[in-house]
């Protein structure tokens, strides 16, 4: 029997490396497996069990280029005759599932990680939204990363409830529990990095420096509570977008040398074990991974109540839940969690002991092998 092709498809490589490394290894094992990003002028990864592709496809919205991107797409999937060709970020999920649709792909899967319009007005959220509502009307099955996110989607008629579903309690690729967790020697190494002193309390954000992840907000609950906590560490590792870095210098330079900066890193699970609370007040995620991992390293956190975070953390249990945008009760659930270290202790071990119970990576790598197989039975059966 010949083994089934699957296609992945994502905006960027990053995402491939991020979200699928996993679920391409185990499903490598059963299909053949391709992968298509724009990988621009750097070397496709070089790999015997998949096959790399290269389309230039554009992250903001370029109609020449998506145009372009869009027929090339349906080109390549007619010449590979893929079985399933399955779309992970917003711009790959548009242009690949209207070429699948147009290619006569059988199987067309989209995984939502979150929406860019929910934080929109206007114009911009109309037309934003309308492209998730094309990707799901190409798609013949949808996946969301949150049972919150699915309901949410459902509830703004992204699409229709029965017609997306989550792989086990969500997360796209879970957390790995041997990668991040508890590590006395990366928490010194990292301090000793940072001039952070061993006995310091540090609160740390990571991950993409903009204005949707309410670092404006972070900042200010952060000057706030230096007045009473003159010892209080503020770190920040993750790529700057949009000069975030020079606003929260200006908002909380008063910090002085307890205001650290790390950048883009490598090594995300260093950076959990150094810190004794997560800090992640955003406007919108998918699921929020970050927060996932934080926990696998016996980390509290500090989050926001919105769809996605409301799965990632359990309010009161693993961490705390607060309002987006709201400075006070941001200031209020850090301040807590800062005095009472033994509540911080507890939160810390029934987070890692909820995120490797619930999320584990071999339980959503396993899901997804599983979704597939049930996939193609019901086909065989139709």
């Amino acid at each position: 029997m010949l083994r089934k092709r699957l296609c992945f498809i994502t905006t960027v490589p990053m995402a491939v490396s991020a979200f699928l490394r996993l679920h391409i290894e185990r499903l490598a094992d059963d299909y053949d497996v391709f992968v298509i990003s724009n990988y621009g002028t750097e070397p496709l990864p070089d790999d015997e069990r998949v096959t790399y592709l290269n389309v230039p496809l554009a992250r903001e919205i370029s109609p020449l280029v998506d145009l372009k991107a869009l027929f090339s797409l349906v080109g390549l999937f007619r010449r590979y005759r893929f079985d399933v060709v399955h779309s992970v970020t917003p711009k790959a999920g548009l242009l690949g599932m209207l070429a699948a649709r147009l290619a006569g792909v059988p199987v067309r899967i989209h995984w939502f990680t979150g929406q860019v319009w929910v934080t929109r007005t206007g114009l911009g959220r109309f037309i934003l939204k309308s492209a998730d509502r094309l990707i799901a009307a190409a798609a013949s099955h949808l996946l969301a990363d949150s049972p919150s996110q699915r309901d949410f989607l459902v509830v703004e008629r992204v699409c229709r409830e029965g017609r997306i579903e989550v792989i086990g309690d969500g997360s796209i690729c879970g957390v790995d529990g041997e990668r991040f967790c508890p590590d006395p020697f990366a928490r010194e190494r990292v301090r000793d990095e940072h001039g952070i002193p061993a006995d310091a309390l540090v609160v740390l954000f990571l991950g993409r420096l903009n204005t949707d992840k309410g670092l404006r907000e972070m900042a200010q609950a952060m000057v706030q509570l230096d007045g009473q906590f003159p010892d209080l560490h503020w770190l920040i590792a993750g790529p700057d977008e949009g000069g975030m870095v020079e606003h929260i210098r200006s908002v909380a330079g008063r910090l002085g040398e307890r205001l650290h900066f790390q950048g883009f890193t490598r090594e995300p699970e260093a950076y959990m074990a150094a810190a004794d609370i997560f800090c992640l007040p955003s406007y919108r995620e998918g699921f929020g991974s970050s927060v996932l991992e934080a926990a696998a390293a016996g980390v509290p956190s500090v989050a926001t109540r919105i769809y996605g975070l409301t799965d990632a953390v359990e309010d009161g249990v693993s961490g705390l839940l607060v309002p987006p945008a709201n400075v006070p009760e941001l200031t209020v659930a850090l301040r807590r969690l800062i005095e009472d270290g033994a509540l911080r202790a507890t939160m810390g071990e029934a987070a890692r002991t909820r995120a490797l119970l619930r999320f584990s990576r071999e339980r959503v790598v396993g899901g997804l092998s599983d979704f597939y197989v049930r996939v193609f039975a019901q086909r065989r059966k139709a």
